[in-house]
């Protein structure tokens, strides 16, 4: 597989995305939005997998906000467990897919009791067979302080090491600060 999907429908502006993007930042550091700037620019619409679910007024607010940026240029797909196989399902050279977010899908995980390292590991050995470009988001929690729960150190650490295993399999990582993007890999600049 080449390190990047050749769309014949792309505009010139960007010719191609990677096969494999990986978007991280912290809260509102505007990551979400250069993931979806990243399929938009691609001239196609894109396929949104979101695996946030409202479980509460915040977080139905965040899933309205960001519905509503994306308007009708974007098909959505709520996925909040099987990512892996869902994105087999779905990825296709003509149709860039935008994941958000891979931090949410392992607090899901964690929520209903699944087995961590076998579904990442199933995530990761799933990237190889997709047909069409990914754009990964993902919160980048461990840079504050330690928290103070085994719980919460827990999922920071799963959450790392999810981020780190995506960034190995990406052919380009970002790093999004204060709405700022830091190229952290790029295989084909």
């Amino acid at each position: 597989m080449s390190d990047r999907v050749e769309v014949s429908t792309f505009s010139r502006a960007s010719a191609a995305l990677p096969r494999l993007t990986l978007v991280l930042g912290g809260a509102r550091s505007g990551k979400s939005r250069y993931g979806e700037t990243l399929v938009e620019e691609a001239g196609v619409r894109g396929l949104y997998l979101a695996t946030a679910e409202p479980r509460d007024d915040e977080m139905a607010e965040r899933i309205r906000h960001h519905r509503a940026r994306r308007g009708e240029r974007w098909a959505t797909i709520e996925e909040p467990l099987a990512l892996a196989d869902r994105l087999v399902i779905e990825a296709k050279p003509d149709r860039p897919i935008l994941v958000d977010c891979l931090t949410l899908w392992l607090a899901n995980l964690m929520e209903v009791g699944r087995a961590l390292d076998a579904e990442t590991t199933a995530l990761v050995e799933s990237l190889s067979r997709l047909r069409g470009p990914v754009v990964f988001i993902a919160n980048e929690v461990g840079l504050g302080i330690v928290p103070e729960n085994a719980l919460a150190r827990a999922f920071r650490d799963e959450a790392g090491r999810l981020n780190q295993r995506i960034a190995a399999a990406a052919d380009r990582v970002v790093f999004i600060a204060a709405g700022l993007p830091l190229i952290l890999k790029d295989k084909n600049p």
